[in-house]
């Protein structure tokens, strides 16, 4: 037993309310358990209860043992002059006239037992195999909160941005673009490339492949070595050009290559990025008014020039292969860029319709597959789309691996039916 525990079972009512009586035998009629409250003070807040004829409303301490009243310093602190009753799992001695209710006579052991095995379960996740009793009708709520959940805490991070982007939404979508195109490894470096070459320069620049290339792959300080074929001496009289024109500074985060597929290759994803903002215009405008998902995702149906077909670096030809953005490339584009800075647009203007089709256009991309998402497909859980994947990751990293079981709306459904199935605990303490 826990006091986190303890405050569930009382908050929700997860225990027999046949005949209840103080400690002292009063009567006891709970009409509102009161609000949980988070801050300083009593557990409880806003309660109200019947003793006998009387009906009293203020606040509601919980404890373990009642003489934690006591070990808490409870007695001389003002916070708790309004406690109109005293719940404990476990009643050893009276410390005060305040009324004691105890729980442990009251409480399913099988709601006890199934929450320690929770806690102790260090396999995937806590509930395990329990997990895949929970009906439709509350995964499909819990869901969509998590996705909520997820897409609030990413869009703090795209608003940060938007604010250093001097609140300009072009500027801020390109610097997520750049960081989606980067990938894991080099994000950092991508970012940074566009920051160093804001979106009014690329304006200027669009209409020039080439050009977008040596900006991009100069400030990213790829332009440097010495080249023996002549699209990269091109490339490189250009960027010396336009760095001198406009000033320019190479960014100071490395591009790395290490543990990297060919085709991630960041010469590669540059071109790539380059022939997006060649043959698109103002992408971030378009995300805003499009309705379909499909109306983006075809904006990503690029290649990079005919180069790169022959080549994954500057200095060394390859076979053939045709550098499109491919489809896997253009989801993650989808799920990490798109979707979060249109739900952070949808809070920004607080206008739910951007917050439903960031949610809508997840629910019709394509499902994640990774360790987590194969984990839950293990125990029977379906990962549809990028809608379940997102949840199912904001799940396992925000709940599971917290134990967090009693803010879990599944862990508590588990908890409730064990509740439901009253069996009287012993009354020790576990």
């Amino acid at each position: 037993m826990t006091e986190k525990l303890l405050q569930f079972i009382w908050g929700f009512g997860y225990f027999n309310k046949s005949s209840l009586a103080t400690t002292k035998g009063e009567p006891l009629q709970i009409i509102f358990p009161g609000s949980l409250n988070k801050n300083q003070g009593p557990d409880f807040s806003s309660a109200k209860i019947r003793l006998g004829n009387t009906t009293f409303a203020g606040n509601v301490e919980l404890h373990l043992k009642t003489s934690d009243w006591i070990k808490h310093g409870h007695e001389s602190d003002a916070n708790y002059r309004n406690v109109i009753l005293h719940v404990v799992y476990e009643h050893d001695v009276d410390v005060n006239n305040i009324p004691v209710f105890e729980l442990s006579p009251r409480v399913s052991v099988l709601l006890l037992n199934r929450y320690e095995s929770f806690m102790n379960n260090a396999s995937f996740i806590p509930c395990g195999g329990n997990i895949v009793s929970a009906k439709e009708l509350i995964w499909k709520g819990w869901k969509e909160r998590l996705l909520v959940e997820r897409l609030s805490r990413k869009a703090e991070h795209v608003l940060c941005l938007f604010e250093a982007s001097n609140c300009h939404w072009e500027e801020t979508f390109w610097w997520m673009l750049a960081r989606a195109f980067g990938g894991k490894i080099n994000g950092d470096a991508f970012e940074a490339m566009a920051r160093s070459v804001p979106v009014n320069l690329l304006s200027k620049h669009k209409t020039s492949l080439h050009q977008l290339e040596s900006l991009l792959l100069g400030q990213t300080n790829l332009l440097n070595d010495a080249f023996e074929e002549d699209y990269p001496k091109l490339l490189q009289r250009e960027y010396r050009f336009l760095k001198s024109k406009y000033n320019l500074q190479p960014t100071a985060v490395p591009v790395l290559l290490l543990r990297m597929r060919p085709g991630n290759f960041p010469t590669v994803r540059l071109a790539q990025l380059a022939a997006l903002v060649h043959q698109t215009t103002h992408l971030f405008s378009r995300i805003i008014e499009a309705q379909k998902l499909g109306e983006i995702t075809d904006a990503f149906a690029v290649a990079a020039n005919d180069f790169w077909h022959y080549h994954y670096t500057l200095k060394e030809a390859s076979s053939f292969k045709k550098k499109t953005i491919g489809a896997d490339m253009a989801d993650n584009v989808i799920i990490n860029t798109v979707v979060p800075v249109l739900f952070a647009y949808g809070l920004y203007r607080n206008e739910e319709k951007y917050k439903d089709k960031a949610l809508r256009w997840l629910d019709e991309t394509s499902a994640e597959v990774n360790r987590v998402t194969k984990g839950f497909e293990f125990i029977g859980i379906k990962n549809r789309s990028a809608y379940d994947s997102q949840a199912l990751l904001e799940l396992r990293n925000e709940y599971c691996s917290e134990k967090r079981c009693l803010n879990c709306s599944v862990g508590n459904h588990l908890l409730r039916e064990a509740a439901a199935d009253y069996q009287p605990a012993s009354g020790k303490l576990l």
